[in-house]
């Protein structure tokens, strides 16, 4: 039995375990889907007319889908746009050296990444109705927004934070030894390093708002897409079964093409970190040597002749 690197190669018993495994893997997920096909099937929810307005009709995706298609979109990307800045600002404020500044933003952080995002739009709501002109009809967006906007700006300031604290600490050396001020430092150094490393988590946490504007259509009535299930299901004949599918469905397109771009994203900044910069011309190399450390030796030789 050859042994490799990670692990020993299988022996004949194993192999045929682990065959025997997978027989048996398979076998107990066909009767899964055989039983869950069966049940559905009994209750009438795979019969064409329950599907028939979804995918062979546009009433459906004009009246209930798209609309809510386009409020959760609205309130992810209000959401998204207030909360990378906002969460960017308290991770490196946390990381200030002044005592002012770093408490405060190190107590909004972890207040509010410990209140669960549902109570947040519910006291955004409140707040809402009660000391300010929102209306009725915009009430629910604004929590929404409000509620994800408080509680992913807090994770993603410790997203931000770790991000930077992962960097080697000779980064901020050597821009310090060159003098370079701290904000140069964050701004020109760590931040641009610290984005590539810091991008999937990000993308996870986006993609976590856009499922979490659900929260709003469950308990505030927010008009988006999950929340569309329950009227276009009366409406067509509880075909709820149906409904979900297909929301599901919405769901994971979204969230795919999110990660898919922020995928490509991650490759394009990676390529762009390897390649060798700016090509400099012959006339500023001939005047940074004339200057710089050319111009040394040439002053020190200019000094020696003289001293012949």
């Amino acid at each position: 039995m050859s042994a490799s690197v990670l692990y020993d190669a299988q022996g004949p018993r194993a192999k045929r375990r682990n065959v025997v495994y997978s027989i048996v893997f398979v076998l107990a997920l066909a009767a899964l889907v055989w039983w869950v096909y069966r049940g559905l099937h009994a209750k009438g929810q795979l019969d064409w007319a329950k599907w028939k307005p979804l995918l062979a009709g546009s009433e459906s995706w004009t009246t209930y889908i798209l609309p809510g298609l386009k409020n959760t979109l609205i309130a992810a990307a209000l959401s998204m746009v207030i909360a990378l800045p906002l969460g960017a600002f308290f991770g490196i404020a946390r990381l200030s050296d002044h005592v002012w500044v770093r408490v405060p933003a190190t107590v909004v952080v972890e207040f509010f990444r410990a209140i669960p995002v549902l109570i947040l739009m519910i006291f955004g709501n409140a707040l809402f109705a009660q000391y300010t002109d929102v209306s009725s009809d915009d009430r629910p967006l604004y929590a929404v927004v409000t509620g994800l906007v408080l509680y992913n700006a807090s994770v993603l300031a410790e997203i931000v934070r770790a991000g930077i604290l992962a960097l080697p600490k000779g980064q901020t050396e050597a821009a310090q030894a060159i003098g370079l001020r701290k904000t140069q430092v964050m701004t020109s150094i760590l931040l641009p390093q610290a984005v590539t490393a810091m991008l999937p988590a990000i993308v996870s946490q986006l993609v976590v708002i856009v499922k979490d504007t659900a929260l709003g259509g469950a308990i505030l009535t927010f008009p988006e897409l999950l929340a569309s299930v329950g009227p276009m299901s009366s409406y067509y004949g509880a075909n709820t079964i149906a409904c979900f599918t297909v929301v599901a469905v919405i769901y994971v397109v979204l969230n795919f093409a999110l990660t898919s771009f922020a995928g490509w994203l991650e490759r394009r900044l990676r390529r762009g970190k390897k390649s060798t910069g700016a090509v400099l011309a012959p006339a500023a190399v001939a005047g940074t040597q004339a200057t710089g450390a050319g111009g040394g030796d040439m002053a020190g030789g200019h000094a020696g002749k003289t001293h012949t």
